[in-house]
């Protein structure tokens, strides 16, 4: 897959950091019923299916100390990572929603994301929290409908010239049965970066379930490429039936809003010329961008990004107006919808970056800037939405330190933005102090998928933002955020207590 260099720095820095967590010495003995397999369920690579299987097994309130007995043994970080996606995926269905109980497939790689960034000292705490993650989400699918991946349709696989093409048919069709089979093919005979232009372009295309679809695409093939492709098979599976949950059992007729935008998106990438991604950058155009985000259609939107993308404004100003417009949403009605702008523009500004179809990255730009105004309806039917302006955030008070920020942001989280902004303005290194603050007090407070899944886009995507906008966004995020003076999350005790 074409990746950007700080992709494969981060992949390098990951190895690195999480070496001294990866021996595989003393590993406990395998038992040869232990790696017995169930006929029914779909097969996983024989050296993790004994893990996949504890983790299914062992009862919620026993796992965190079961696993911290092994990983005290030796049991490398990498294969739990590896384990839980796969249990997840096995045992989760991404219906009806994709969300709800399947955040505890959502939120893998996040968690993976916070270990990696962590202080050495609280390195396997975002991890454990996500084993126990999965247990609740396991409990609450066998509630509603006890479903397991089974084995796939060996009989009607395709052959691997025909993988990709069937996989695209399948999609356009929206066949749950054709895309199974044609996407275990992908799994088995195209490469990763075949098999992510084609989940981009599919994870982007519709609205569906407030941009899960394309947060499982983007999260599901980071992982993978931390615990090897060669567990990809069930992991595709999962996401394709993802892909293609909507309204009944027949295909979308492209009458419903969360069509719609993805067919006039598709129509607008036709009249970008080949220079499209030339344009220079232009701090200046974003409140501009910023007002059609705040008052205009989704079509009104598209068009306002689709005439600055032909070769007049940079893309990179244009993802400033998306991470900026997606802020200002979260400030304006901090909530479900607000922050799930920002984790879904997180992952779509990572298909912009990590695909290798141009087609694709426009179209990916485009739904970006598109589904704001999606979000911003949503809130609506919500209740109240404030009247903040994320270009207009006033700084406040005195110079002060993280710790006065987020010691205030519990109770007064619009203070706290403005105190950030304050703290940022007269100590240039803030921002990095914040970060950290930030991230350690969701390790220890965070009880919630969408504290790890927020925390991490954000976090994330302060770098992607340019530097004279920067600071505003880091500020506004603040607003999904923990405050200090709650308490800790219980976990915290039975993970430190579990590795001791």
């Amino acid at each position: 897959m074409t990746r950007p260099a700080d992709r494969r720095s981060f992949l390098t820095a990951s190895a690195v950091t999480l070496g001294a967590w990866s021996a595989f010495e003393g590993l406990p003995r395998v038992r040869a019923e232990d790696a017995k397999v169930d006929p029914k369920l779909v097969r996983l690579d024989s050296g993790i299916e004994p893990l996949v299987t504890l983790l299914e097994e062992t009862p919620r309130e026993r796992l965190l100390e079961e696993v911290g007995t092994r990983v005290k043994k030796g049991l490398a970080y990498r294969d739990v990572l590896a384990a839980l996606l796969l249990a997840g995926v096995r045992n989760i269905q991404p219906r009806p929603a994709v969300g709800f109980k399947f955040h505890a497939v959502l939120a893998i790689h996040a968690a993976h994301q916070a270990s990696l960034a962590g202080p050495d000292r609280d390195r396997w705490l975002p991890i454990f929290w996500a084993l126990d993650n999965f247990k609740g989400g396991q409990a609450q699918n066998k509630k509603e409908s006890g479903w397991r991946m089974k084995p796939v349709d060996e009989a009607n696989m395709p052959a691997a010239r025909n993988a990709l093409k069937l996989f695209a048919e399948a999609m356009e069709q929206w066949d749950e049965a054709k895309a199974d089979v044609a996407v275990a093919g992908v799994a088995r005979h195209c490469t990763e970066g075949q098999a992510f232009d084609a989940f981009a372009k599919y994870g982007c295309r519709d609205y569906r379930d407030i941009g899960h679809k394309i947060i499982f695409v983007a999260n599901a093939f980071r992982t993978l490429q931390t615990i090897g492709w060669y567990h990809a098979e069930p992991v595709l599976r999962s996401l394709a039936l993802a892909l293609l949950k909507r309204e009944g059992a027949t295909k979308p007729t492209g009458d419903l809003p969360a069509d719609r935008v993805g067919i006039r998106s598709v129509e607008l990438v036709k009249t970008l010329g080949e220079n499209w991604n030339e344009g220079a950058l232009k701090p200046d155009a974003v409140p501009d961008l910023l007002a059609v985000l705040r008052q205009g259609s989704d079509a009104d939107v598209g068009s306002a990004f689709a005439k600055r993308m032909n070769g007049t404004v940079s893309p990179r100003t244009l993802w400033d107006a998306v991470f900026l417009g997606a802020g200002e949403l979260l400030m304006k009605q901090p909530g479900i919808v607000g922050l799930h702008t920002l984790t879904t523009a997180n992952a779509l500004r990572y298909a912009y970056g990590a695909t290798g179809d141009d087609g694709v990255r426009r179209l990916v730009l485009l739904q970006a800037a598109s589904f704001l105004p999606l979000f911003r309806g949503a809130m609506g039917d919500r209740g109240k939405v404030a009247d903040f302006r994320i270009d207009a955030l006033a700084a406040e008070g005195d110079s002060g330190s993280p710790e006065a920020v987020f010691a205030v942001l519990a109770k007064d989280r619009a203070k706290a933005a403005r105190m950030a902004l304050q703290l940022m303005a007269d100590k240039p290194d803030a921002s990095r102090d914040l970060i950290d603050a930030g991230r350690r007090l969701i390790f220890l407070k965070g009880t919630d998928s969408h504290d790890y899944k927020f925390s991490s886009a954000v976090l994330e995507d302060f770098e992607h933002v340019s530097e004279p906008w920067r600071n505003r966004f880091l500020a506004a995020s603040l607003h999904w955020m923990k405050g200090s003076t709650i308490p800790d999350s219980g976990l915290v005790r039975r993970t430190r207590e579990a590795l001791a």
